[in-house]
């Protein structure tokens, strides 16, 4: 008993350090905005899920990783992008079954299922109860966490088709803005995430712009860019707005 109980110690501090040098890479891929490096965290969390199959945080850590690896392929390698995709579903997946009051697991789900998506109708049919479930459990896990709200507003203003859903998906990310700042002030845990404040603001300022508020637009392009100069969205949002005044 006591051997198996070191042996179980010993695989959970491997694990831990597995998973400090996935989020430290995590972290490297988010400020480059390298596709490759985000594979290479998600490498160092399914090699420490394999070292504690029962805990969620590593298949949580490894489906966010393979998300903006897809996010950051799927404009140029579209197989490379599904592919990422499918394996981010499949880790997250797990994480819920592991742990299914896991928010940011869920909010990830809705996200990749809404993706799925893709406008079509059949699709649809098929993804859309999964999309309403897992953003409903994100939301009832989750109420302050702002991924949760981030990536509710991205569906948002991704579907959004009149200025009436557009101002629903604004007030969406604005609430999420004021979450993130909130987090900011308090000191994370060790494996805490803390990925998605430029992007949310990267997001205000793509709505602010097809609502036409262009000042406000450009004010948080260059908000995300302060943050996140690699954000290439928001560079060229801010290009586009500057060109066209």
């Amino acid at each position: 008993m006591a051997l198996c109980t070191s042996l179980l110690l010993r695989a959970e501090d491997a694990s831990g350090k597995l998973t400090c040098e996935g989020i430290a890479e995590f972290k490297a891929a988010y400020q480059a905005w390298d596709g490759g490096r985000f594979g290479a965290a998600a490498e160092f969390f399914r090699q420490a899920a394999t070292k504690t199959p029962g805990s969620a945080v590593n298949f949580y850590w490894q489906g966010a990783a393979l998300f903006h690896r897809m996010l950051q392929l799927r404009d140029h390698q579209t197989k490379a992008a599904d592919a990422a995709m499918e394996a981010a579903i499949t880790a997250l997946e797990t994480a819920v079954r592991l742990d299914a009051h896991h928010a940011e697991s869920h909010a990830l789900l809705g996200t990749l299922y809404g993706m799925k998506i893709n406008g079509g109708m059949l699709r649809a049919i098929r993804f859309g109860p999964a999309v309403q479930e897992h953003q409903q459990q994100a939301l009832q896990r989750g109420p302050q966490n702002p991924r949760v709200r981030y990536l509710l507003g991205t569906g948002l203003f991704h579907t959004a088709k009149d200025e009436a859903s557009r101002l629903e998906a604004l007030k969406t990310l604005l609430a999420a803005e004021s979450l993130f700042a909130a987090e900011a002030k308090r000191m994370p845990g060790p494996f805490e995430p803390r990925w998605g404040r430029s992007s949310c603001l990267t997001f205000i300022g793509r709505t602010y712009a097809l609502l036409g508020r262009t000042t406000e637009a450009a004010e948080y392009f260059r908000k995300a860019l302060a943050e996140h100069p690699a954000d290439h969205v928001a560079r060229d949002g801010l290009a586009r707005i500057s060109t066209a005044n």
